[in-house]
Formats: structure tokens, sequence, C-alpha cells
């Protein structure tokens, strides 16, 4: 697996302990070029805001909406084609209470729906989705969020609901103050709470099938600094990477390979993230695929 030498770079990081990345932040993995200064940090969209805010990592998971929101102000990151943390489709993220009666996407117009920011990436999916293939204005929901988006630079549209402090978005949801509700990585226990897309498996896998790629959650980026001055390390914190993926199991199988690496696997991801990110009001220009990465990480 390699040592790390006494004169390789070590470099401040922020990434989840994941099946696909495990083998790195265990130090299963070394590498003579780099070494990782890991923030213990459990939950990682939680350190998001510093990623963009105050640059305080070298190398970092970050969310994919973030990331272009930072890349359309002006932060100097670049993205690095390698996907990492929970690999999922989004269409079973939004959920209603089945004790409130039947719902359908096409109901939503006029409800009530909560999120946790409005700037949030599975959101920012969830809404292209509805619009897309089920007709769903998402300026025609009543939007109701929790906290702020990790960019300082980029606001809310007015027309959002904040929720009050302390407020629970699935107590609202089981209480009725909410219509519904999109959600994380897994489904709350409660047989009450189902996903609103009906069939939501097959319909995701009719929309990759469509858009040929899959829903990007996490990325890894780097700070450009890094990239122009040290590019052979930055080719090996990527190399790193697809090997953590190797040792933890994650190599494409079936028909979608869900969280795959390089720019041309996820360059149609990217631009339809682009797109939904544009007609939300997310980003204030449209951005191409290739802006996002340097000549060093184009090329990985």
């Amino acid at each position: 697996m390699g040592t790390t030498d006494a004169r390789a770079i070590t470099l401040r990081t922020l990434l989840g302990n994941y099946p696909n990345t495990r083998a790195l932040r265990q130090g299963e993995l070394r590498s003579p070029l780099v070494a990782f200064d890991f923030a213990d940090v459990k939950v990682p969209n939680r350190a998001f805001k510093s990623v963009v805010r105050e640059l305080a990592f070298d190398v970092a998971e970050l969310a994919i909406i973030t990331f272009l929101q930072a890349k359309a102000y002006g932060k100097p990151l670049v993205l690095v084609p390698a996907r990492v943390g929970p690999a999922r489709f989004q269409h079973q993220c939004i959920v209603y209470n089945v004790e409130r009666g039947p719902l359908s996407p096409s109901d939503l117009h006029g409800r009530r729906v909560g999120a946790r920011a409005w700037a949030q990436t599975t959101v920012t999916w969830i809404r292209g989705i509805l619009a897309e293939d089920y007709g769903v204005d998402p300026a025609r929901v009543h939007w109701v969020t929790f906290e702020d988006g990790h960019l300082a630079e980029y606001h809310d549209p007015a027309s959002i609901e904040r929720a009050p402090q302390g407020k629970d978005m699935m107590k609202m949801l089981l209480e009725g103050e909410i219509d519904a509700a999109i959600i994380g990585n897994e489904l709350p226990e409660d047989p009450h709470i189902r996903p609103l897309i009906a069939d939501h498996e097959a319909a995701a896998k009719s929309w990759a099938r469509r858009h040929k790629g899959v829903p990007i959650n996490h990325m890894i980026v780097v700070k450009e600094s890094l990239a122009r001055s040290q590019p052979q390390v930055v080719r090996e914190i990527y190399w790193l990477l697809k090997e953590a993926r190797k040792a933890g199991g994650a190599a494409p199988s079936g028909e979608f390979d869900m969280a795959p690496y390089g720019v041309e696997a996820n360059r149609s991801a990217l631009e339809i993230a682009i797109d939904y990110a544009l007609k939300q009001g997310l980003i204030p220009k449209r951005l191409a695929v290739d802006e996002l990465f340097d000549e060093v990480t184009r090329g990985l």
C-alpha cells in the first residue's frame, strides 16, 4: 500500500469516512507524495461553509451545488472528477405523511414543502426532477427551510419561509405543519412516511437512462493554488481516491455506475446540475463543464 515519505506535503482535508473512502481515511492507503490531515468532522456537510467561506481545506468533499455556486462567485476551487460519499438516486428523497391523505407531485402547487436549505444539493435535484417530469413549478410551491446555504454571497429568495428556531422538519411533517419534506440518505423508520413519487426506483432509473447519468451528490475539490503549484500531488490524490473506491468494493456493477470517476463519465450529470441550478436561480450565469476543472484535473 506504500508508505508516506517524511518530505510528503501535508494537506488539510475534509473527507467523510465512507466505504469508498475508508481505506484512505484509515491509513491503509499511503503515498510518498502526500499526507492528509483529516478534519475531525463526523458529518462533512457541517463543514461545507468553511470550505467555501474560509477556504479552510486544501482538499475537500463538497456538495456539487455548493461547488457550482462557489465557482460562479469566483472562489478559487477546482473540481476533481471523483464522487465520494453515499451514491444514490434522488427520487425517493421527497416524502409525505400518508396519515394526512393521498398526495402526489401534481398536488404540490400551493402546498408547504420542507427542506433543510433552499440551495441544498438534494433539494435542487428534487425541484429539477419535479419540474421536468411532473410539471411542478417550484415558484408555486410554498417552501419552508431550516438553515442558510453554504455560500455567504448567495441569499434565498424572499418568498422562502424560514421555520422558527428549534423546529424539527420531520415532526412538522407528522403533525401536518408541512405537506411534504425533502430528506437525505435514509427514509425515517416510520410507517406513515413514504416517498411522494410512486414507484420511485423505476422513475429514477428511467431518468438516469434518459439523461445518461446518475445525479451527483458530493465530489472532491482542491484549492486552485494546490493544482497550480503541485499538479503531481493532485494526480496522486485522484489515484488514491480511485484505489480507496476499489478497496471499498464500489466498482461499477449493473446497469448504472452510481459514482463514476473522470470528466467524461460525469459530464452529463454535471450539465444537468448546472441547468437545474441556473433555472432555479442558484447561480447567476451558466457555467461550462470544462471550466469547473483546470488543465490538471481535466486530464485525470
